[in-house]
């Protein structure tokens, strides 16, 4: 049977059906509904903060860069999803990589200073694996520049440090609701925020810039969520501290088969976070050549592990001629060398144990 790196978690087919069963009877399939409404109320229970919704998290980050002042730099990494770097660029802002830290791979704030200059509009961290960026080391630093802190959170979703949720760091925090994270509406995204002259924006970006029947003012586009996503999201969220135990359990036997294996390091936990366990990275210390024999050979079980991130966004087709990834050595090293291997809630324990026997053959020969 395939193994792949993640499934989508769905709720029993009847709960969902009993879910959307009144959209039949009200015909109000979109445009803040009901369930978009009472999904919104909930999450911002879950993330202690103000969110809106929007159709995915590409296009929720997009609206967040669009209440910047136009044009200029923005600092972020390049160990993250191309959305993050697309959505930079497609605002019309130049990025400008830092490097990342080697014990969790989210941006080092040691190396932030010499990156920002007066065209900088932003500092755009990303939260990684489940794992959190140095927040406050990097508020210092935005704090001394004026900048404001706009967090990727994509895999951060339901993710605390001592009880402080990952969506009240920084200025506002993204999260996406993909059909592959922890907690997904389908597809679906939000940006939480506590300023609410900036969720004003939000709104206002999501939904063509009206606020009345005959009053449109501002420029803005059309990224709402509809009702039938909203509807997955409020059954996901019901059954969201099951799924996150059971991946703590998978996380946890990985750690106890993968203890010791030369040649193979894994992240240690961060101290005060309770992660949610969105994805089991592993980095091979000798690199590329390693990590694809051992992709491979699990592919021959047919288990599918992930190159998650590889290669660097500053490595893609469409950005290697203007940047040069060679000066951020530490995310190059951790990309050649990094493999996510499979966790979902379902997945069972003879797995667990066929993919780290796989892993464990591999690096002794």
């Amino acid at each position: 049977m395939r193994i792949n790196v993640t499934r989508s978690s769905l709720p029993d087919f009847e709960e969902y059906c009993r879910e959307i069963r009144d959209l039949w009877d009200t015909h109000w399939l979109t445009n803040n509904g009901e369930k978009l409404l009472a999904l919104q109320a909930r999450l911002q229970d879950w993330l202690q903060s103000p969110v809106a919704l929007l159709t995915n998290g590409h296009l929720a980050l997009e609206a967040l860069l669009e209440t910047l002042e136009p044009g200029g730099e923005i600092v972020t990494t390049p160990f993250t999803f191309a959305s993050t770097t697309h959505a930079i660029v497609r605002k019309g802002f130049t990025p400008v990589f830092g490097d990342i830290r080697p014990d969790d791979y989210t941006l080092d704030p040691d190396g932030l200073e010499a990156l920002i200059t007066p065209r900088t509009r932003a500092i755009v961290p990303v939260h990684v694996y489940g794992r959190l960026c140095d927040d406050r080391a990097i508020d210092r630093v935005a704090k001394r520049h004026g900048l404001p802190v706009f967090y990727d959170a994509a895999h951060a979703f339901g993710v605390t440090r001592e009880g402080v949720s990952a969506a009240l760091l920084g200025d506002a925090a993204m999260f996406s609701f993909h059909a592959t994270k922890v907690f997904h509406t389908i597809e679906g995204g939000a940006v939480a925020t506590r300023d609410p002259a900036l969720l004003q924006k939000l709104e206002l970006a999501r939904n063509y810039g009206i606020t009345g029947p005959e009053d449109v003012v501002c420029v803005g586009g059309n990224a709402k969520m509809n009702e039938f996503q909203a509807a997955m999201g409020l059954c996901n969220l019901r059954r969201l501290p099951h799924d996150i135990a059971c991946r703590r359990r998978v996380h946890e036997r990985y750690m106890e088969l993968l203890a010791g294996v030369k040649g193979l390091s894994i992240p240690s936990p961060q101290p005060g976070v309770q992660s949610n366990y969105a994805y089991f990275p592993v980095v091979f210390d000798q690199g590329r050549a390693v990590r694809d024999r051992v992709c491979a050979a699990l592919a021959r079980k047919e288990v599918y592990a992930r190159k998650y991130f590889y290669p660097l966004v500053t490595d893609f087709a469409c950005y290697r001629e203007r940047f040069d990834s060679s000066l951020t050595p530490v995310a190059r090293r951790v990309s050649d060398g990094v493999l996510t291997l499979p966790i979902y809630p379902e997945l069972e324990e003879a797995d667990v144990r066929l993919i780290s026997g796989v892993l464990r053959e591999e690096l002794e020969r």
